[in-house]
């Protein structure tokens, strides 16, 4: 029996170039570095035994050198074996990053503990088989793990010691391969069940059972808005593993950074509170920790649409990443109508308020800019 991490998709050198500002682009790009030394926290405090990555442990086989002695002091800090796979992001093939110069002399110097699996082969640790599918090129026609249909004979050897698969594709749809290209995909049905104890897939960024003994870990730390809530990105996978019994896998929580994406409709000037509470939930009075997707529609009153426009200013510099898509519109209510509209005392502003609020009935940009400049006319005459 055997305890271990089973991890995946650390992509370390991702761009992230959808993040405008470069020192927050910084900031998320150094988190796939720090999520290694979590993942080393849940290690130790598992006392697992050794750490595999099921591919993509870089972004591209080309990482740049200040990425890969990042990643290569990162990894040294394990304390503990770490067997990684190619994967279609830094696959195994000619001028890949695994055997380049600057990568091989890192390795060495930082990073002893780490073991590049590049061959389809049988690895006897002391208290397992690792059985490594490799990924030589980025898109694969042929099944990496078609060897292992006729390996049971050969592991004879290997008694009472857990065999674990490491692989990384597509399961889902495996039966469409000849419609879509089918490169990087992975038939589990194919395996021999009786010779395997565990397969620890990667490619799919968030943690989910593929199979009885199969599951996906996931990225250990988030890069992209949530897709469903099926889709749980952000965990490394605890497994214990056993010759011939089902393995126990428990995911352990490793991310920092929350991307969080929704929508909400104004239904009235009243409901700004609960989109300011629901922001601030999601954030906890984080700066630099957050991304959000939000998407806005329905309408906010003049004082109100003010109140949003500050709102909008605060998140913009607490979120690394902010994508707002702002439907909403100004529409004055009754009481601001009045104010403005209705001024016995300053005639002009009356009429001034009253052409405005006539072109900004439009829907086009001169209506628009007549609802900004109702905006700024209701915050004048409120602030004398």
């Amino acid at each position: 029996m055997t305890t271990f991490l089973h991890t995946a998709d650390w992509q370390i050198g991702k761009p992230f170039g959808r993040i405008d500002d470069p020192d927050k682009r910084a900031r998320v790009r150094q988190e796939r570095i720090d999520a290694v030394d979590r993942i080393g926290k849940v290690a130790a405090e598992q006392e697992a035994s050794f750490i595999v990555v099921a591919g993509d442990l870089f972004d591209t086989p080309t990482a740049d050198k200040a990425t890969v002695s990042a990643a290569c002091s990162a990894i040294g800090r394990l304390g503990r074996p770490v067997y990684a796979i190619p994967g279609n992001h830094d696959h195994g093939g000619p001028g890949g990053i695994w055997e380049q110069e600057f990568f091989r002399r890192e390795h060495r110097e930082l990073a002893p503990n780490l073991h590049v699996l590049l061959e389809t082969s049988p690895l006897e640790l002391d208290d397992a088989i690792l059985l490594p599918c490799p990924l030589l090129r980025r898109h694969e026609p042929a099944d990496t793990t078609a060897w292992l249909r006729t390996i049971e004979s050969d592991l004879a050897s290997f008694p009472g010691k857990p065999r674990i698969v490491l692989a990384h594709g597509g399961v889902r749809s495996f039966e469409r391969r000849d419609e879509d290209g089918g490169a990087n995909q992975i038939d589990l049905d194919r395996l021999p069940d009786e010779a395997i104890d565990y397969v620890a897939l990667g490619d799919w960024h968030g943690t989910t059972q593929a199979g009885p003994k199969a599951w996906y870990a996931g990225t250990p730390e988030p890069d992209r808005f949530p897709r469903g809530e099926d889709n749980q990105p952000g965990h490394v996978l605890v497994v214990t593993a056993a010759r011939g019994a089902a393995p126990d896998v428990q995911a352990v929580p490793t991310a920092r950074l929350g991307w969080h994406e929704f929508s909400f409709d104004f239904a009235g000037d009243s409901s700004l509170d609960h989109l300011e509470s629901t922001v601030n939930d999601l954030l906890a009075k984080r700066a630099g920790a957050d991304l959000l997707r939000l998407d806005l529609h329905g309408s906010l009153g003049l004082a109100a649409s003010a109140r949003l426009d500050r709102l909008l200013e605060a998140w913009q510099a607490r979120l690394l990443r902010f994508d707002l898509t702002n439907r909403a519109t100004v529409a004055p209510n009754e009481t601001e109508l009045e104010a403005l509209t209705a001024r016995g005392s300053d005639p002009l502003v009356s009429r001034v308020a009253s052409r405005l609020v006539e072109t900004a009935a439009a829907d086009d940009h001169e209506a628009a800019v007549a609802r900004a400049a109702l905006r700024e006319l209701h915050a004048v005459c409120a602030n004398p």
